[in-house]
């Protein structure tokens, strides 16, 4: 039976009437569109047709193919059907005469007959965004509800699993606009902001390849999220067409896999697959994989795309280190593999150019290393009770020296330096993380920093644990992440290992360090270094080459701070607390996920010197910019409409900069 949508419903063309909006032609007999007719506009490829090399996921061998696309795109229309792929470089014929992406109100939005097609299509998975705290509001569409509103306040900024789980909520919701953050006051007014409009919670690859070709010849924003980790808030965006890749949890273990120089066990993950599930499989197989620190990060998401730092970093090296193969839709709509020996300039941009840049990355294959034993210690001290502040900085001065020693043992420490009160301070290691370590071999190795706190008056006595196991280490010791938090500004840096040379270089980066805690600042920071044999033929930024110490620091603002006080605290950040960490790494660069998105020069902080290349490849798998994120590849020729200075947003519209350039003075409604 071949399926013909009907010319009436003149889907390539929004402003025309509608004589008969939801028919098709079968068999030459008009018949009603709806979910039996219609969905989904896809085909099963049979495991006969698929490359010898590919080992497919079910949801990955339901494809939309141009057979299917021949009988959805007969229409009395000489342009290109809204679903099919791309032929050529050209921009979207339903380009506003401004290039800017086609906004909710405009004329050329979709009407809501083309939606419920399109919803028809993907098999009734697209879903109208309901923003996660609307239940707190009266003006919302959705029923207020007293039960889901108190969830939704208590679990806010201390439950990452209900973020992710949630087809559009961000954990860093400054960027969203905190248009719909939970409230006690109902009658406040909840709007999407940044929200996107709609979202497709994608089960198979046919659902995220008609997403991408709707939104790029219906020139709409097209956002991708998994987890909503990103610092940035990269998957939001006003207006957008989103894909939800978190329901792809597929995991498969490969006892023998083949790719280039590598021989060995690896796992095929889907790309909703987070850290915990990752891990725990793993785990049950007696095997070992190198994730993500946070337990409800998508490993196989932007964490990955973006590099991704990890507590076995120091063993093996970056997440991104570890990809043997991935599965990707295009810009174009074409579902491809990439690999060392298929699509290799691709391959190599995905491992570390960002989430969200080159395509939509359905699952990735990955190394399997063996089980591991792993030690862990935990301990805090503080100025104060006999401790005074000179003695509880020259205690973490002793720290700093022995960053190189810890990192060259493959160590991965987490901790935290803040102010308690006036010239009171506290450090906290949760945890000191030491894989393929007995407990004996690390208490060896902290003890002469230990002994020099103890000379100084600060007692210490760690707790220590032992595991024959990665994941149980991990699961019991690295805490369930903050997150949601509206009065908090973000930046971040890699230290060098360079800065470790000389006892003036040290005291240069400790004191930018100190600085900023002085002043009021709270350090949060991974000392972490890279493996030197993880092997270095990717796209990561450089400069987590050559890297000893992450470090995250933040801005924070009272819940009734007013708009100048926090634009205020905003450029502190960036302009002044963040230059002093420059200054003192010039020619570093600092982590795409977790970094300040007003980062000057982010081409070279983020990117080093792979930008160029990105950029080149950029324009070669997506020439029409279909997909944005702030700071991401290419991301300089555009703009979001309506910014408030220093608190960007992407609650506007999404224009070229080459517009603004030509129409200075043309006002474009946000």
């Amino acid at each position: 039976m071949s399926i013909i949508l009907c010319s009436a419903v003149a889907l390539l063309a929004a402003a025309a009437p509608l004589v008969s909006a939801q028919t098709l032609v079968v068999d030459q007999s008009t018949i009603e569109a709806n979910s039996t007719t219609v969905a989904p506009a896809a085909e099963a490829v049979p495991a006969d047709t698929t490359a010898a090399d590919i080992d497919y996921f079910g949801a990955e061998t339901v494809q939309l193919t141009d057979s299917v696309l021949a009988n959805l795109t007969e229409l009395n229309l000489s342009n290109i059907s809204l679903f099919g792929f791309s032929d050529n470089a050209t921009l979207s014929k339903r380009a506003l005469p401004t290039s800017c992406k086609v906004f909710p109100g405009d004329l050329l939005w979709p009407i809501p007959v083309v939606w419920k097609i399109f919803n028809l299509l993907v098999g009734g998975a697209l879903i109208e965004t309901t923003p996660l705290a609307a239940p707190c509001y009266n003006d919302h569409p959705q029923v207020r509800n007293d039960a889901m509103c108190s969830y939704v306040t208590n679990n806010f900024v201390n439950n990452s699993f209900m973020h992710a789980d949630d087809p559009t909520s961000v954990m860093w919701p400054l960027y969203q606009g905190l248009t719909c953050m939970p409230t006690t006051d109902p009658t406040q007014k909840c709007t999407l902001g940044a929200f996107p409009s709609y979202v497709v919670k994608a089960t198979t690859v046919a659902q995220i390849q008609l997403a991408v070709n709707f939104a790029r010849n219906a020139n709409l924003r097209l956002v991708v999220k998994n987890t909503g980790h990103d610092f940035n808030g990269k998957s939001a965006g006003a207006g957008a067409l989103s894909i939800w890749t978190h329901a792809l949890k597929d995991l498969k273990y490969i006892a023998n896999y083949q790719q280039g120089s590598y021989n060995g066990p690896a796992i095929k993950a889907g790309s909703g697959v987070q850290a915990f599930e990752l891990y725990d499989y793993a785990n049950k197989l007696g095997v070992t994989v190198v994730g993500g620190e946070g337990k409800s990060v998508g490993v196989t998401g932007g964490y990955l795309l973006g590099g991704g730092h990890s507590p076995l970093s120091g063993l093996y090296g970056m997440a991104a280190d570890q990809v043997l193969s991935m599965e990707v839709v295009t810009p174009d709509g074409r579902f491809i593999t990439a690999s060392d020996s298929v699509n290799p300039d691709l391959f190599w941009g995905l491992r570390g150019g960002g989430g969200s840049t080159f395509g939509v990355v359905t699952s990735v294959t990955i190394k399997a290393f063996p089980k591991m034993i792993s030690s862990v210690a935990t301990f805090s001290f503080s100025s104060g009770n006999g401790v005074s502040s000179d003695n509880f900085w020259a205690g973490v001065r002793a720290y700093f020296d022995y960053f190189i020693t810890f990192t060259d043992k493959g160590a991965y420490e987490y901790f935290q330096i803040m102010s308690t009160g006036p010239d009171t301070f506290t450090f906290g290691m949760a945890p000191f993380f030491a894989p393929n370590m007995t407990q004996a071999q690390l208490q060896t190795l902290i003890t002469p920093w230990l002994s020099t706190l103890s000379n100084l008056g600060i007692q210490v006595t760690p707790q220590y644990f032992s595991y024959d196991n990665f994941y149980d280490a991990w699961n019991n010791h690295f805490p369930l992440e903050s997150v949601g938090l509206p009065t908090i500004k973000t930046a971040s840096r890699l230290f060098p290992k360079s800065n470790w040379a000389t006892e003036s270089s040290l005291n240069t980066t400790f004191d930018a360090i100190k600085s900023v805690v002085l002043d009021g600042s709270t350090i949060l920071s991974f000392n972490i270094a890279v493996a030197k044999n993880s092997g270095e033929n990717n796209s990561v930024n450089p400069a987590w080459r050559n890297t000893c110490l992450h470090a995250i620091q933040g801005a924070f603002w009272s819940t009734n701070a007013t708009q100048a006080e926090v634009q205020a605290a905003s450029k502190k950040i960036t302009f002044d607390w963040m230059q002093r960490w420059r200054d003192a790494s010039p020619g570093a660069g600092a982590y795409m996920s977790e970094a300040d998105i007003l980062e000057p020069n982010f081409q070279q902080a983020f990117y080093g010197s792979n930008y160029d290349r990105l950029y080149a490849l950029k324009q070669k798998y997506d020439p029409t910019g279909l997909l944005y994120t702030p700071t991401g590849v290419g991301s300089e020729n555009w703009y979001i409409t309506g910014q408030v200075d220093a608190i960007p947003t992407q609650n506007g519209r999404l224009c070229p900069i080459s517009f603004k350039s030509r129409f200075p003075k043309r006002a474009i409604r946000a």
